[in-house]
């Protein structure tokens, strides 16, 4: 049951509260029993009230002095009678300097024009426009009424800046298997959100602790025992309009990824399907807002009563001073991209040292520290080691070490096409953990994650002769290390070998949906017809599929191919 009274509950959702609660008095069969019964009793906030006596002052304009419309003449000069040729001499004054200009008079020479007087027309100002003040109502008060009540909260934020390089290339590795397997992606959202959760519960539980007064006013703590983290979410409410949701997801500490991943879809789908019952919206006592979607690069959001700690997080992208530089030339220097986080927290419960350590602890984990992408990894059934952190050895001005660097590109080229196999995927069951050999590991031949954005000779790998190693690692394992292993190396004959690798480097896989379809159709076709037989010709000697199932897709295609075939 819901308590009325205390409508800190819903905490940024308070404007939700007051929408719905138009909707049951104007149409309240439409809404659920549980709103209903909260509404019965509710007391809805009062909206702010214009002030009667308030005006504004309307300031008067002056008009313009009328100019004179006569000139005045000048004051005429007497003429001197002077000899013909006389010659006069005038000294002319500019700024310091002075020098002697000789002017030849005309004795009849008429006097000068008078200069003509500029008449200005008066200019008519635009009158000053009157806006009376409206009064806020509704969703609008509710939002002003908890922006001001956010203003009681003393708050503190910590910054830092997290390089988002290693966070990129796992996430990278994790979409690709889910794309083959037909699985939705992973946002860079779901593993900063997951490192927020696992900081707070490993590191530093203080942070989801929450502020309150009894009913006596003195101060008190609710320290609750589960993270129950708040999700920002924008909602376009049409014709200009846009409303900020926060359903929660609670007990989030409980979850690993792949349970903390299905449940923030979950709640984004009731977002987007406007599912969300009232009990998704209480509780939080930690939220998260994500900004940088549209490009900010930080942001410090307000605080509301009845929670301890709000993180923001900004845009992932290279460092200002970098932006519109050649990627190639940053891969060369390693730089990576950033992404700013930043901690709001409540100071009265809430230490700037403990902050200080929460945002460090997501640093590491973003950084591959306490094995967090291996964690991530195994919960989503990856069956590939994560990307490991390593500090970058990039010797721009020797020679010597990028000449090794290339030959040690030309050994992982080949162990790839030798040993490639160990790594594919080919275990439906995954009972056993992934392991990668050392054979295989770019780091046995010095390359680490930041060696993967610069380029190297290939040898014709894939069809071209220069690529970066990411580029270059995803057209070996792609050919080598996916669902189908291949040895081939032990072949004598060399063009046999280069047609192999022409046929499986830098070739893309066909979409097998429609293959997979198609296969499932004839095995059921198959197994349908086997029971028929059974079934007529009971006690017949025959032979059946069992253990023979994929005879079935194999015929099909070679038959198919020969009725195409000339």
């Amino acid at each position: 049951m819901v308590d009325q009274s205390n409508t800190e509950d819903f905490g940024a959702n308070s404007w939700l509260v007051e929408e719905m609660y138009e909707r049951y008095r104007d149409e309240p069969e439409t809404l659920s029993a549980a709103w209903r019964e909260f509404f019965s009793d509710y007391k809805p906030v009062g909206s702010p009230k214009a002030d009667p006596t308030g005006e504004l002052i309307r300031p008067s304009f002056d008009s313009v002095a009328d100019l004179a419309k006569e000139s005045v003449a000048p004051t005429p000069v007497k003429a001197t009678k002077l000899k013909p040729k006389q010659e006069a001499s005038a000294a002319v004054v500019s700024g310091s300097n002075t020098s002697a200009v000789k002017e030849e008079i005309s004795p009849e020479a008429p006097p000068r024009a008078p200069r003509p007087v500029a008449v200005f027309a008066p200019v008519e100002q635009t009158p000053l426009e009157v806006v009376e003040p409206e009064p806020l109502r509704g969703v609008s008060a509710v939002i002003a009424t908890n922006m001001e009540a956010s203003l009681t909260v003393p708050t503190a934020t910590s910054v830092r800046q997290v390089p988002a390089k290693l966070l990129e290339v796992n996430r990278k590795v994790i979409n690709g298997y889910r794309e083959r397997s037909g699985e939705s992606k992973i946002s860079f959202t779901h593993l900063i959100g997951y490192a927020i959760v696992r900081a707070i519960s490993d590191a530093v539980p203080n942070m989801k602790h929450v502020y309150s007064v009894d009913e006596h006013g003195k101060p008190q703590i609710k320290k609750f025992s589960h993270v129950n983290m708040g999700l920002a979410v924008d909602v376009d409410k049409g014709k200009g309009q846009r409303s900020l949701v926060v359903p929660v997801l609670r007990n989030a500490d409980t979850l690993d990824f792949a349970g903390f991943l299905l449940t923030y879809e979950d709640i984004i789908r009731k977002v987007r399907a406007n599912k969300l019952t009232l009990d998704d919206f209480q509780g939080a006592n930690v939220s998260l807002t994500n900004p940088g979607t549209i490009g900010t690069q930080m942001s410090v959001p307000r605080l509301m009563a009845g929670q301890g700690l709000i993180v923001g997080v900004g845009t992932i992208d290279y460092p200002a001073e970098f932006q519109g530089s050649d990627e190639r030339a940053l891969g060369r220097l390693g730089v990576s991209k950033v992404v700013t986080i930043t901690s709001t927290y409540d100071h009265r419960i809430i230490q700037g040292a403990e902050s200080g350590m929460f945002l460090k602890y997501v640093h590491e984990l973003l950084t591959g520290e306490h094995n967090f992408y291996a964690d991530v990894f195994s919960s989503l059934g990856v069956p590939y080691e994560s990307v490991k952190w390593r500090d970058d050895s990039n010797s721009l001005d020797s020679e010597d070490a990028l000449l090794e660097k290339q030959m040690q590109i030309a050994t992982l080229i080949r162990v790839h096409r030798v040993r490639g196999h160990l790594i594919a995927d080919l275990d439906p069951l995954h009972w056993r953990a992934p392991r990668m050999p050392r054979e295989l590991d770019p780091a046995t031949y010095g390359l680490t994650v930041w060696d993967l954005d610069r380029e190297f000779l290939t040898g014709g790998v894939g069809g071209v002769n220069r690529s970066t190693l990411g580029e270059l690692l995803g057209v070996l394992r792609d050919a080598y290390c996916r669902t189908i292993g291949v040895e081939y190396m032990h072949i004598q004959n060399t063009d046999e070998q280069r047609w192999i690798q022409e046929h499986f480097e830098g070739v893309k896989r066909n979409d097998f949906a429609v293959d997979k379809v198609r296969v499932l159709e004839r095995l059921n076709a198959a197994e349908a017809f086997e029971r028929f037989l059974s079934t007529k010709y009971v006690g017949t000697k025959r032979f059946g599929l069992e253990g023979a199932e994929s005879a079935i897709p194999i015929l099909d295609k070679i038959l198919n191919l020969a009725t195409d075939a000339k």
